[in-house]
């Protein structure tokens, strides 16, 4: 759903979505390719990071009676693929500026431990090597997760070459209604044997991403051109559904409408055809340029502000943020004179999984409770980030 400014405040998109701007190329540069997760190995495109998870556990064979290890700063879209193996998530500690606490990771392995999930939060990729070689001392299976990391690299590798496995979410990155990925830089993926998910979520798909982008305002003469089959989009799913056999089926993973849910039906289903092209069509270089310029006009309008900083101030060189994390002393109030003002934002890590608490992870609760996510994403337009940069200084201060 939409959010509602108040009349005469534009409609800022919290994700990617279509737009012309979507089509365009970066300028060649003559320094290094950009890189993305898909440089790192073989990959196979499915419809969300959560089904690369499951699929990636059960490549590396775990089963009942045995452990993975999960960041206690996480979303609860990572946990029901864990379970869906019959296998017992166990939550190790983060620091307050979301790097890995390896000493606490370390200590939380045991005999039924069979892999790890490490997480790049918002963009910023974890330092690697030393988790890798842990992980290699004690015969763990490593899986990246690179939901937040399309783009990028550490360690003079591309983001998700240094696991055994990785996965990624292009939709975060990308203007579709669906896609994920799974990785392997160490694994051939020959037995990942993928099928379509139908003709009803190929159309839905691809009517949807250009729902998205017709809601903000984008691509009007395609909207009009199109008129006639979006009016006709709810008769065109009830026939989709009727000739469906059994209990009607899902067009699309719960997954493209925010829901934490984990749906097995879709495990093994190809990303759509709309998706892939997007995709193939897509500039990382570009993508990558203006969310860090993006990134840049937010950290200076909050620069020097009370009671709020930015999580991370300066980007490291080569990363692609997801979003802008602004970490603020009192969170609520100003969340609510955000949401007030318009402006759309996301709490990633909130809530968290059951029994998961401040008593598990402290910082993962504190990060859960202050972290206040923003859009800096390449679909954004010039009077939107200025726009977005000025409605958070006046939220701040009011």
């Amino acid at each position: 759903m939409l959010a509602n400014p108040l009349p005469g405040r534009p409609l800022i998109p919290l994700a990617p979505i279509l737009s012309a701007s979507s089509f365009r190329r970066a300028r060649r540069s003559h320094g290094s390719p950009v890189r993305t997760v898909l440089d790192a190995g073989n990959y196979r495109l499915v419809t969300s990071g959560r089904v690369a998870i499951a699929m990636a556990l059960r490549e590396i064979g775990v089963g009942p009676g045995q452990q993975v290890l999960v960041p206690a700063y996480h979303s609860q879209s990572m946990i029901p693929p864990v379970l869906w193996r019959g296998a017992e998530p166990v939550f190790y500690r983060v620091r307050a500026d979301t790097a890995v606490d390896l000493h606490d990771l370390a200590g939380r392995i045991g005999p039924d431990t069979r892999a790890v999930l490490v997480t790049h939060y918002f963009g910023f990729p974890q330092d690697m090597a030393p988790i890798r070689a842990l992980c290699d001392a004690r015969g763990l299976s490593l899986i990246e997760d690179c939901a937040h990391c399309f783009i990028g690299e550490q360690g003079g590798r591309p983001v998700g070459a240094w696991g055994d496995y990785a996965i990624a979410s292009s939709m975060k990155f990308l203007p579709i209604y669906e896609g994920g990925a799974l990785v392997s830089a160490r694994h051939s993926l020959d037995r990942v044997r993928l099928r379509s998910g139908g003709a009803g979520f190929e159309a839905k798909v691809a009517l949807n991403s250009l729902e998205r982008g017709f809601a903000y305002g984008r691509l009007p003469a395609v909207r009009a051109a199109l008129w006639l089959p979006l009016r006709a989009k709810g008769a065109l799913w009830g026939l989709f559904k009727k000739r469906r056999k059994g209990a009607p089926a899902a067009l699309a993973p719960d997954s493209s409408d925010s829901s934490f849910n984990f749906d097995p039906a879709w495990v093994d289903k190809r990303s759509s055809l709309f998706a892939r092209a997007m995709l193939a069509l897509a500039a990382p270089a570009r993508i990558q340029a203006l969310r860090r310029s993006y990134y840049a006009r937010l950290e200076a309008a909050v620069r020097g502000l009370p009671g709020v900083r930015p999580l991370h101030p300066r980007l490291p060189e080569g990363a692609c943020p997801w979003v802008f994390p602004l970490l603020a002393d009192d969170p609520e109030p100003l969340c609510a004179r955000l949401k007030a003002l318009g402006v759309p934002l996301t709490r990633f890590g909130t809530p968290q999984w059951q029994g998961v608490d401040a008593a598990t992870c402290a910082n993962s609760a504190m990060l859960a409770r202050h972290v206040l996510a923003l859009p800096c994403h390449q679909e954004l337009t010039e009077q939107e980030i200025g726009w977005l940069a000025a409605s958070v200084r006046e939220a701040v201060r009011p």
